[in-house]
């Protein structure tokens, strides 16, 4: 039976694909290569990162089965599909963007949850509450985290400018930022829809101001402020990268960050 005790065994294996796939895409656009070596290193990378993913996914999926219930109860258990998220999502930018800097940090990022996990597994009985015992708990909780991973990868896109080009105007990262964040936000949307449906199911009211809607709100808006930044055609490259920036700020707030908020003691949304 699979427990927390055997993700080490899950999480080496599929940094080592991640790290072998990072290895390999820096060779990826070198000048010396013709179109046929670039394929091949480019189908050696999708593999190792989709080998990656399958590796974590399989500690996911017989977790799941283990507890028999879905693993989104606790924080932990949110981490586990975040880590899985920025793997895949990190290698989708990089097939799209070659920025082998984005790939990198993104099994950087993946790796310090799954560490954490490791250091801090939080283990709980298989029972939901009554409460989370609806149709809506795994859809909700996926798009959410997919919405952040989404978010995270536009943010590391940010910081592989800033390391590159010390944040000079690049119209190209800015697309595949704008692309990540319209799909991290309408995620969001998805997820807010879900979840105002669910407390309508659960407490009766579709939203009731709880910290964790609040906070989701915040970050929904701030979204829509960076959509409607880019749509203006004179706003500075490195404002749309600092809203960015926030906007992942925000999404951590919304995540775990009120968790340590004295107004969210009583949160309905509070890992515990």
């Amino acid at each position: 039976m699979i427990t927390w005790n055997s993700l080490p065994a899950f999480v080496v294996p599929s940094l080592i694909l991640a790290i072998l796939a990072f290895i390999v895409s820096l060779s990826v656009n070198k000048a010396d290569l013709n179109a046929a070596q670039r394929k091949n290193r480019t189908r050696i990378v999708s593999v190792a990162m989709c080998g990656a993913s399958l590796v974590f996914l399989a500690f996911i999926i017989l977790l799941w089965i283990s507890l028999e219930r879905p693993p989104f109860r606790t924080m932990g258990e949110t981490r586990l599909w975040y880590s899985l998220f920025l793997l895949f999502i990190g290698w989708m930018t990089w097939l799209r963007t070659r920025y082998s800097g984005v790939l990198g940090l993104s099994i950087v990022m993946s790796a310090v949850f799954m560490i954490i996990n490791i250091a801090r597994p939080e283990i709980h009985e298989k029972e939901l509450m009554p409460a989370l015992d609806s149709l809506w708990f795994v859809p909700h909780v996926v798009v959410y985290m997919f919405a952040y991973a989404l978010i995270g990868c536009a943010c590391l896109i940010v910081l592989n400018e800033g390391i590159r080009h010390r944040w000079k105007s690049n119209p190209e990262a800015l697309m595949h930022c704008d692309k990540l964040v319209w799909q991290g936000l309408a995620l969001l949307t998805m997820g807010m829809i879900m979840g105002a449906l669910w407390a309508k199911q659960a407490w009766g009211d579709y939203w009731s101001w709880d910290p964790k809607e609040t906070w989701a709100a915040i970050t929904w808006m701030m979204g829509l402020i960076y959509i409607h930044l880019r749509l203006r055609k004179n706003v500075s490259h490195k404002v749309a990268y600092v809203v960015i920036v926030l906007i992942f700020f925000l999404f951590q707030i919304c995540w775990y960050g009120i968790n340590y908020l004295p107004a969210a003691q009583n949160s309905v949304h509070v890992y515990s």
